[in-house]
């Protein structure tokens, strides 16, 4: 047992069999819930992303449980294990390294395996960086958008934000150090770079650390250029207002200047989130004198 984690009062009612979806700690220890721990304790069968992480988490509570790898290597071969553990009546455990599983792990092929065989499958609710992230940042939390990894490469990576661009929601993102700035400065220039945003970097560890500020200021921080640990981005919405008459038609006198009739409505037309259409129309009546 690790210096200064108690031991814990399990409880120690059957089980119902089953599959029980697990969040383990993200970062401190203590995060994880009494009922896991209590699932951890009789579980004939656990599944982790990582055994090795799992087993530390397990001996650190006094724990003990036949583990099998579960990612996406894995998963295939694991799977039918499971579902037959499921069909003998057993216990099983799903768990992750570090927060709820099925967000950006591929836990959610067993889960919908069992429910469509006709198992239970038991949320166990807990840790999420996902979560945590919302609960301090700041940023609105009546809609937001989880998207998960940005692509590592620049070209898609922007590609993919520009699908996003419109959303008025708070974004969501997870993100590796090495490739932090990069996609800071991807967001400033497809999202915008005076958009709010928060970097949360380690949460719930010794070294949590949140930077706010707009995206622009975000990707021009020093301190962002490949720090260590585990990073969540999260960006505030969007304008909100619909553009107006006037706002498309100074846009078009600009673009008009430059650009032939197609590409300037095209190029307001994304830039306000308006219909190329209609904008296309506008810009053809502009150019009539209407």
């Amino acid at each position: 047992m690790a210096k200064g984690i108690p031991p814990p009062k399990l409880d120690e009612a059957p089980l119902a069999p089953g599959l029980y979806v697990i969040a383990t700690p993200i970062g401190n220890l203590r995060d994880i819930t009494l009922r896991a721990l209590d699932v951890l304790a009789a579980a004939d069968l656990v599944l982790a992303e990582d055994t090795r992480v799992t087993a530390k988490l397990l001996q650190v509570y006094g724990l003990s449980a036949k583990l099998e790898r579960y990612d996406e290597h894995g998963a295939e071969r694991t799977r039918p294990k499971a579902m037959a553990a499921l069909a003998e009546g057993k216990v099983v455990a799903l768990v992750s390294d570090a927060g709820t599983p099925l967000v950006s792990d591929p836990g959610y092929k067993l889960v919908r395996e069992a429910a469509a065989e006709g198992h239970p499958v038991f949320p166990i609710p807990g840790a999420s960086a996902l979560l945590a992230g919302l609960s301090a940042a700041g940023l609105p939390t009546d809609r937001f958008l989880f998207a998960g990894f940005p692509p590592p490469k620049s070209a898609a990576r922007r590609t993919f934000l520009e699908e996003l661009a419109p959303i008025r929601a708070t974004l969501v993102f997870f993100e590796g150090g090495s490739r932090l700035a990069a996609s800071l400065t991807d967001m400033a220039a497809v999202l915008g770079g005076a958009r709010e945003a928060v970097v949360c970097r380690e949460l719930t560890k010794l070294y949590e650390t949140f930077y706010r500020g707009t995206l622009a200021d975000l990707a021009a921080d020093p301190k962002l250029d490949a720090p260590k640990g585990e990073i969540v981005i999260l960006v505030g919405p969007g304008r909100e207002a619909e553009a107006t008459a006037g706002d498309v038609d100074t846009a078009l006198a600009d673009a008009l200047q430059r650009l032939r009739p197609a590409d300037a409505a095209a190029e307001v037309a994304k830039a306000l989130g308006l219909s190329r259409r209609e904008v296309y129309q506008r810009a053809m009546q502009l150019r009539a004198g209407k």
